[in-house]
């Protein structure tokens, strides 16, 4: 249900539950309906099911049927033979897998939510984790686990670390305020915390609204029960190989027993002759050699920490052919760098790397004082002040606490000399408007004297669509810039600035709307890690693919890929962002191809007029082959739409 939607009050009526949580007695009652608060434990293999499993080969199957064969006929050396590489074989697969299995269980066990604290009947106690009910009200502090799926209603700086189910590393901070829009993912769920997840910093209250199998890592554990097992491609290989044996033994068996009958041989004699032959033909030693390999393998992927639970899925890695990697904080640093500077007309350079603030402002080389330009200081004070980080300094090592891209921000103002703690007292903040990835930047409202200022950063073609003014004169250039900055590999913010009466105390999107000035760029980049440049280098020589994933611009990911071998300067990147025409509404296509019609005229000479909206000045700032391969795919879209009549 989309809980994150809704109202407090809404939540606790629905459930039936009051912000003092439930009675002992509700609880039991609810106990009982729901069920534990755990999810479905999958069968645990039993120790005969485990050795049993090691025989699940044709290869084996064949090798039984010979030892039997021999021991009928009294071949005693054969029948031991055989059995000791079955022996092993079984042996060596049974005391691998379960060492993984172990291994497994008490990830697992680390899973588990021990104990939780919840209100019953207004007082607050400590329970059993599989005793949380939906109903509950929970208390959750920095350090502890979530024991369910929780709407949250009362924060204090809340940040909770749910990279096991969303894969981001950074922290999520939380809110309880209700989310409008509809089929937002867990990530996006900001007054939501999940079962599993661990809290990080801060304190917090919330109704439980899912427990056990209905939370959202319940559904991930059962969508992961539900998926059909594959034998590995080695497996494959051996079950061909060995019915290939079967088939050719066979075949080779009866010819010879049929010409042996032909030259007048007795058909006892030839009958032995034929087992014996077909004895011999089979590989009886190829099981254990290739079960002793993947042991190794799997011994050695246990020496760095990986969990191997089948011999055979070891090798899967031998045959991977694509290797698909998210890019922030795996292939790069996850440390963002301020680089380049862009004022309106000057484009600067920063020196430094990471967050450690030691560095200069450069203008083609030479170093420059932001201080003696009002415009660069400005520039630097609206990163530094709308802001919701901070970069702490522990045993001389600089470290961001939030969001790593703020954090460069705030390097960089030090960097141009400004002083964090002087430019608070200075500028004091009044209100916020946090960032939000639809809408794409964030505002801050700060007493400036006898008037109060707004300082808004965030997508540059975002700020475009508001600001009034850009000293450059024209948002071409700009553009320019913006795209030149992308092209080098860094992650471009746009900062503005706007002035308000001083009785002004909050800040509505309704603010942002109007009179804003666009004060500049900042391009910064996440170095790559050197470890991964030679990862990607050795898999390149192995004949791997590379796939980099991420939601960066896609000329910043290609610039980052270019840094990091994945692409060659001939490369392109497949940018699904690039491509929502699908997505429009009928009324939206017609307005954005109104704009495109309207660039096209300009661009033919028809006529000549400024493009008035953001969609129409990026257009006009493309390059013929980009504009070209948009009205394609423009006219494509509108074609499939229009089907077959309307498209003639």
């Amino acid at each position: 249900m989309d809980w994150y939607r809704r109202e407090t009050e809404a939540v606790l009526s629905e459930l039936s539950t009051t912000d003092r949580g439930l009675t002992q007695s509700e609880a039991r009652e609810r106990l009982a309906r729901f069920g534990p608060n755990k999810l479905a434990e999958v069968e645990k293999i039993s120790l005969l099911k485990l050795l049993l499993n090691q025989f699940k080969s044709p290869l084996i199957y064949i090798l039984l049927i010979a030892g039997v064969v021999t021991f009928a006929l009294e071949e005693y050396k054969d029948t031991g033979v055989i059995a000791a590489v079955l022996f092993l074989n079984a042996l060596i697969g049974f005391i691998q897998e379960f060492k993984a299995e172990k291994q497994v269980q008490a990830l697992k066990k680390k899973m588990v939510v021990a104990r939780a604290r919840v209100l019953r009947g207004g007082k607050e106690m400590e329970v059993n984790g599989e005793e949380v009910v939906p109903g509950d009200i929970v208390l959750l502090a920095s350090g502890g686990r979530v024991p369910a799926d929780i709407r949250l209603f009362k924060t204090i700086e809340f940040k909770a670390d749910e990279s096991m189910l969303t894969g981001e590393s950074i922290q999520a901070e939380k809110t309880s305020e209700p989310i409008p829009e509809e089929n937002l993912t867990p990530g996006d769920q900001l007054n939501m915390a999940f079962m599993g997840t661990v809290v990080v910093n801060g304190r917090a209250r919330g109704v439980v609204v899912a427990t056990g199998d209905r939370t959202v890592l319940g559904h991930i554990a059962r969508d992961v029960q539900e998926i059909r097992v594959t034998r590995s491609p080695l497996q494959e290989k051996i079950d061909r190989f060995a019915q290939a044996i079967g088939i050719i033994v066979l075949v080779a068996a009866t010819l010879l027993f049929l010409v042996g009958i032909l030259v007048g041989e007795k058909a006892t004699d030839m009958f032995m002759t034929a087992v014996a032959a077909t004895v011999a033909t089979i590989p009886e030693g190829l099981p254990i050699v290739v079960t002793i390999a993947l042991a190794i393998g799997v011994a050695r992927m246990a020496q760095r920490n990986a969990v191997v639970r089948k011999l055979p899925a070891v090798e899967t890695l031998g045959s991977t052919t694509v290797i698909c990697s998210d890019k922030t904080g795996t292939l790069t640093k996850n440390e963002m760098t301020v680089k380049q500077i862009f004022d309106g007309q000057r484009t600067f350079e920063l020196t430094g790397t990471g967050y450690d603030p030691e560095g200069e402002v450069l203008e083609e080389g030479r170093p420059v004082k932001a201080a003696a330009d009002p415009q660069l200081t400005m520039l630097f004070r609206i990163g530094l002040l709308c802001n919701e980080s901070h970069v702490l300094e522990e045993e001389g090592v600089y470290r961001v606490d939030g969001d790593p891209t703020e954090g460069a921000l705030i390097v960089a103002a030090m960097k141009a000399g400004l002083s964090l703690e002087k430019e608070k007292d200075a500028l004091p903040q009044l209100a916020i408007i946090p960032f939000e990835s639809d809408r794409g930047y964030m505002a801050t409202l700060h007493r400036h004297g006898e008037r109060n200022l707004v300082f808004v950063k965030g997508a540059p073609e975002k700020l475009m669509e508001l600001c009034i003014e850009c000293r450059a004169g024209a948002w071409g250039g700009v553009h320019n810039v913006a795209e030149q900055f992308a092209r080098d590999g860094l992650r471009v913010l746009g900062m503005a600035y706007k002035e308000t009466p001083a009785e002004q105390t909050d800040i509505t999107m309704a603010d942002l709307q109007s009179e804003l000035l666009f004060a500049g760029l900042q391009g910064m980049i996440d170095p790559p890690r050197p470890e991964a440049i030679e990862a990607v280098a050795g898999c390149k020589e192995a004949g791997l693919r590379v796939v980099m994933i991420t939601g960066d611009h896609a000329v910043t990911a290609l610039a980052i890929a270019r840094k990091l071998g994945i692409a060659s300067e001939e490369e392109l990147v497949e940018d699904l962002a690039a491509r929502p025409v699908d997505s429009l509404t009928d009324d939206e296509m017609l307005s954005l191809f109104e704009e495109v019609v309207g660039a096209l005229a300009v661009r033919s000479g028809l006529v000549q007029r400024q493009p008035e909206s953001a969609t129409g000045r990026h257009v006009q700032a493309m390059s013929n082959l980009e504009f070209v391969e948009m009205v394609k795919g423009l006219l494509a879209t509108f074609v499939k739409r229009a089907g077959p009549e309307g498209a003639v």
